[in-house]
């Protein structure tokens, strides 16, 4: 599916958010920088956005992985249009299957891809693997408003604009369905801290971006 809609993926990204994403990933850029990571790895880079935005905080180096080979292109593009071969390198992984040693990374991030884990539980898990003891898991994702109007007004506009815009952009029948739906079936806030603690990481924060739109979880190995 994210083969299929990845010449149209950032487009869709940025408008269907009214560029607010951006706003997103810089608010984690900004709560990661105090931890002054070297090696960081991002998990389900996709096209590479977020990974962009670390490099701002000048690591050794950066590392994104991701199951679509065809999202990997274009985020190829992307860095060699910027200039930052040298810092970032693009290789296909599947995050259940992370293709390093225990204890590679000094931090680990994933935008917007946790909820697409087929196992979230092992993709979890092996996100803990490969860091290194006394680094940070950060994690941004889509999450629900659950107070009135945010909370009607995001369900009326994830329901029915985003699957209408992103089928007649994108000509992919399901993909932008599939947000929502995903979306829903996620468990955010607690629930999803719950789970982390359940893995033995420590010191979690969450933060609610936009009402509640979006999330940022932050965990410690």
């Amino acid at each position: 599916m994210f083969d299929d809609i990845s010449d149209h993926y950032d487009f869709l990204n940025h408008f269907l958010s009214f560029g607010i994403d951006r706003k997103w990933r810089n608010k984690l850029v900004g709560l990661l920088a105090t931890y002054h990571p070297d090696d960081i790895l991002d998990v389900a880079t996709g096209t590479g956005d977020l990974a962009i935005s670390l490099s701002t905080l000048e690591p050794r180096k950066i590392i994104g992985i991701d199951i679509s080979d065809k999202m990997l292109e274009v985020g190829r593009r992307k860095i060699s249009e910027s200039g930052l071969e040298k810092k970032i390198t693009f290789r296909s992984g599947d995050a259940e299957k992370i293709p390093f040693s225990d204890q590679t990374f000094d931090a680990i991030t994933v935008a917007f891809g946790v909820r697409n884990f087929e196992d979230l539980s092992l993709g979890l898990r092996e996100m803990k693997r490969v860091l290194r003891p006394g680094g940070i898991m950060m994690i941004l994702e889509f999450s629900q408003p659950s107070s009135f109007p945010m909370k009607q007004a995001y369900h009326f506009y994830s329901r029915f604009f985003i699957p209408l815009i992103g089928r007649k952009v994108s000509r992919h029948p399901e993909a932008y369905q599939y947000l929502p739906d995903s979306v829903a079936k996620f468990p955010s806030g607690k629930n999803f801290l719950d789970i982390l603690s359940g893995l033995g990481l420590r010191n979690l924060r969450h933060y609610r971006l936009s009402m509640g739109i979006a999330s940022i979880y932050m965990a410690e190995k």
